[in-house]
């Protein structure tokens, strides 16, 4: 059973795992396992399983996907199989950003938000009109809490469009409500 990691470069066993899953078109089949071996570290395991419930509730919104620990797990997982997790990466970023209380804590990590996300040309470069990045830009140099709302109001359209539909359509979302379906036919 593979480990799922969220935050960090695949190791070369799991990227090797995942070519394989690939190859084979199991893509999601070991998913659940994975997932549930993440969370399992909790003393509420049992009450915290991932449920067909829990899961059905992800086609609901993008909301209910993202308050669902599991479902940011296999959305995340999704969206980096799909090299495209900037935005998703960008939307946690901004909110764990509005938690800072610190200014001089504040001013370093919308810096460097800034330099990973909106500066053009940055590694991980978000999506964003041109008025938007400028904005951000004069916010940063007096940072608040709420100087990449713009930025993640625009990115979460963008995830709520495009990538949250195609997730709702993938191998790995179907893959985990067929195992969920069977198991609790099952009993």
């Amino acid at each position: 059973m593979r480990r799922l990691i969220i935050d960090g470069p695949p190791s070369a066993s799991e990227q090797r795992m995942d070519r394989e899953d690939r190859k084979k078109g199991n893509i999601g089949k070991n998913f659940m396992c994975r997932l549930q071996c993440m969370f399992s570290h909790s003393s509420s395991y049992e009450s915290s399983r991932l449920t067909l419930e829990d899961t059905q509730q992800w086609s609901q919104s993008l909301e209910k996907l993202l308050d669902s620990k599991y479902g940011l797990a296999t959305f995340r997982t999704f969206l980096k199989s799909e090299y495209s997790d900037e935005n998703m990466e960008f939307w946690l970023t901004c909110e764990d950003f509005k938690k800072i209380r610190s200014s001089l804590r504040m001013w370093s990590r919308a810096k460097r938000i800034y330099e990973q996300f909106i500066k053009a040309e940055s590694p991980k470069e978000i999506n964003i009109d041109h008025q938007t990045r400028e904005q951000i830009k004069r916010n940063v140099k007096s940072p608040t809490m709420h100087c990449f709302d713009e930025a993640q109001k625009i990115v979460y359209g963008l995830m709520e469009r495009d990538s949250y539909p195609r997730f709702l359509r993938s191998d790995v979302y179907r893959t985990i409500l067929e195992n969920l379906s069977a198991d609790s036919s099952k009993g």
